[in-house]
């Protein structure tokens, strides 16, 4: 799964900073689900959506009352879901990172690990769906079972998407074994608090 990551580093190669239509932001070390996450609707757009995905269906008046956990969708379920079946069809988005976070370890002592691209890109490119709920633009992050690099820690990850794959996921790919290749870093972190952020966050642990 995935509950928590940081912001992409955007001043890099990989994104021409001339074609984001978005203000820029102080960047986070510590996005949390009902946090705005910036998505790529299309190449080279980047607009904003609340992470935790609203279907257009319901009915409530402030996304507060929306009680389910939809900040995570099963890439191998979401079709047929009623929460996420809409989106599946017709919400397709990417959502960078700069890497992300899971625990570790016993349930009175888990441990953050950090994990990052272990390639030549300095993002994570996640698989996304989102949608709009009474103007409220609003997006989950897909998983998949994991890979090797998350043995021993989580049996989900992110669907992180390779270049070659980002484009077909926006186009109605139904492959669930998108980012089954994903090489990632990973390093156990200091415990943090949920109003904790900084870029100390992701320094290895002693």
């Amino acid at each position: 799964m995935c509950g928590r990551f940081i912001d992409p580093n955007l001043r890099n190669s990989e994104v021409d900073m001339s074609q984001i239509k978005i203000n820029p932001i102080p960047r986070r070390f510590n996005v949390k689900p009902t946090n705005d996450v910036m998505i790529f609707t299309a190449p080279d757009e980047f607009q904003w959506a609340r992470w935790g995905l609203i279907p257009t269906w319901f009915k409530g008046d402030d996304p507060k009352e929306w009680k389910a956990a939809t900040f995570n969708a099963r890439i191998e379920e979401a079709k047929d879901k009623p929460s996420f079946r809409g989106a599946w069809r017709y919400g397709r988005c990417i959502i960078p990172a700069g890497g992300f976070y899971e625990w570790s370890g016993p349930k009175n002592a888990r441990r953050p690990n950090f994990f990052s691209s272990a390639g030549n890109e300095a993002n994570l490119y996640f698989a996304g769906l989102w949608t709009e709920w009474k103007d409220i633009r609003t997006c989950t992050i897909m998983t998949r079972a994991a890979a090797d690099a998350m043995a021993g820690i989580h049996d989900r990850m992110p669907v992180i998407l390779a270049p070659e794959e980002r484009e077909a996921w926006r186009g109605g790919s139904e492959d669930f074994n998108l980012g089954a290749g994903s090489a990632l870093k990973v390093w156990p972190v200091r415990r943090f608090g949920l109003l904790d952020d900084g870029p100390e966050l992701i320094e290895a642990a002693d």
